[in-house]
């Protein structure tokens, strides 16, 4: 009689696992629905928006810097703010999100970006997938990544100044090479993350919300960069 209990048990902790992670892709697919629906509303109804950050650089910027400031406010209090709050405010980052991703639809066609986002949709699903059932150990992998991040940081901030189409052409590719691989971390991360949390907890709303926040990013930044790879001009 006692295998039934332990099968019992095993398959309820590949349930409340199975749980977390969906959790985890739900929150991630809410808030990049939201960043395109932000965005194409800016682009259909109110234009005006884009415009005022054409006119007025500064506010542009300034969006972008309270965006990163959300990010990393949102990963430094975490544990000290309740799940709800940590919701609204990863909610409000990606509607902020897109509102500064509007001003793509000045410099590429609309069909052009359509196309980019199921190509990253299709690269990203099949990283995830990877990162998820593969036996390898991608730690040691994701701490190259991330030096590889900040190094392309770096060449990006260069280039502003410099202006090299060559190394702007380098560092989108090797871009697209890095947040593939840190697509897969993550969600390896997330994986090994479902195993001591309870989705159905306080903790465990706070660690999907961070989850899903990882893969957001991964996610906007791949398409970003293949759009600068593959997308149209106007």
């Amino acid at each position: 009689m006692q295998p039934y209990p332990v099968m019992q048990s095993t398959t309820a902790v590949r349930e409340a696992n199975a749980s977390f992670v969906l959790k985890v892709y739900n929150w991630m697919t809410m808030g990049l629905a939201l960043t395109a629906i932000v965005a194409l509303g800016i682009e259909t109804a109110i234009p005006e928006v884009r415009t005022m950050m054409l006119y007025y650089p500064i506010i542009f910027w300034g969006l972008l810097i309270m965006e990163l400031a959300l990010v990393w406010g949102l990963s430094a209090a975490i544990n000290r703010i309740p799940a709800v709050l940590a919701t609204l405010i990863f909610l409000f980052y990606a509607a902020l999100n897109g509102v500064t991703l509007s001003v793509i639809f000045l410099v590429y066609q609309i069909g052009s970006i359509a196309y980019t986002f199921f190509i990253t949709a299709a690269m990203f699903g099949v990283t995830s997938v990877f990162g998820y059932v593969t036996k390898m150990d991608l730690t040691k992998v994701g701490g190259f990544l991330f030096m590889g991040l900040i190094g392309i940081i770096i060449a990006s901030v260069v280039n502003m100044f410099v202006a090299s189409r060559s190394l702007d052409w380098l560092i989108s590719y090797i871009g697209v090479f890095i947040f593939v691989g840190l697509a897969a971390y993550d969600t390896q991360k997330i994986k090994h993350m479902s195993m001591n949390v309870d989705s159905a907890s306080e903790e465990g709303s706070k660690a999907s919300i961070m989850g899903a926040l990882a893969l957001y990013l991964d996610f906007i930044n791949l398409f970003l960069l293949l759009l600068r790879i593959m997308g149209r001009r106007k």
